[in-house]
């Protein structure tokens, strides 16, 4: 079952912020943490839904990262411009890129894109939630754990839709974050998007097969509970072979990088034209996917 309207997840679990862009909290009992950081548009919702829900916003001590896109990072500088003390976590790879001046010029430029699409611009004259250089957190790796206080939080480092993707897991609630190293529950479908190394997506998406989930928390489009749950990474798993294939045919077919990805993008927003990317930074993604395969057209994935 898919669930999209934000509001309580579990006893631990809250999803916040809009359908198309999702953060988490998890309420430890010593504090509380964000999983991801969504879109910047989102802050007067999460504020907004701090008052409705009764979450104490107080107790948020940390956010974690789950990779550096502009769309996962963009409540962060609000948060910790607010809250000094708050402790940002991600992983070595993204500091890096969260430092580089492209990265953050992109950032600022597609999140004030994406908020235009959406009927938001209005928050960046509101809020203080571009990024700039003041933003610094601590590194985070692969089996490192979080403790809040009775919930743990695990890492698990998944390249391949980004080179600085981790998932968080709570294994004693079987609840998954795999940001969008697991495939997105769009609609009726499962938008797979192996954005810098399709392979290694791929290969991401393998080792997460093997986790028990019974709650499948998603950035975008909320999350996915019950039998689907289960059944959601392997579905993945068959999605991703899936569209690699087409992605191959169209390249194939145009012997053309910039044209089989136009064509690509062309028919997903004939199919679905509400998905909240532009067709413009959505066919920068596909390009991506298509350089990749391109150049490994000999791989068996």
């Amino acid at each position: 079952m898919r669930i999209r309207v934000p509001g309580r997840v579990n006893e631990r679990i809250w999803l916040l912020g809009r359908e198309e862009s999702g953060v988490y909290l998890i309420e430890g009992d010593n504090e509380s943490i964000l999983i991801s950081g969504g879109m910047g548009y989102l802050i007067p919702d999460l504020l907004s839904q701090f008052k409705e829900f009764g979450v104490h916003e107080e107790r948020i001590k940390k956010i974690l990262i789950l990779h550096s896109h502009f769309d996962h990072v963009g409540i962060i500088p609000f948060f910790k411009r607010r809250n000094p003390e708050i402790e940002i976590y991600a992983s070595e790879r993204a500091w890096e890129i969260l430092r580089m001046e492209k990265a953050i010029l992109t950032i600022n430029e597609f999140g004030r894109k994406v908020a235009q699409r959406v009927g938001k611009e209005e928050v960046y004259s509101n809020y203080d939630i571009e990024w700039r250089e003041d933003i610094k957190g601590k590194i985070i790796h692969e089996g490192d754990q979080i403790d809040l206080g009775g919930v743990k939080v695990s890492i698990i480092e998944i390249p391949g839709h980004s080179s600085c993707c981790i998932a968080a897991y709570l294994p004693e609630w079987k609840a998954l974050f795999p940001t969008d190293g697991g495939g997105i529950p769009f609609n009726h479908t499962i938008v797979t998007s192996g954005n810098s190394n399709y392979s290694k997506y791929q290969e991401s998406l393998e080792k997460l097969k093997p986790l028990e989930v019974e709650y499948y928390c998603a950035d975008h489009y909320g999350y996915v509970t019950g039998e689907e749950a289960k059944e959601f990474i392997s579905k993945t798993i068959e999605m991703a072979r899936m569209n690699r294939k087409r992605m191959e045919e169209v390249y194939r077919l145009t012997g053309d990088i910039e044209l089989a990805a136009k064509r690509l993008v062309d028919a997903f927003y004939h199919a679905y034209p509400s998905y909240f990317l532009s067709p413009e930074i959505y066919l920068e993604v596909y390009r991506q996917m298509i350089r990749h395969i391109a150049s490994t057209s000999n791989e068996t994935p």
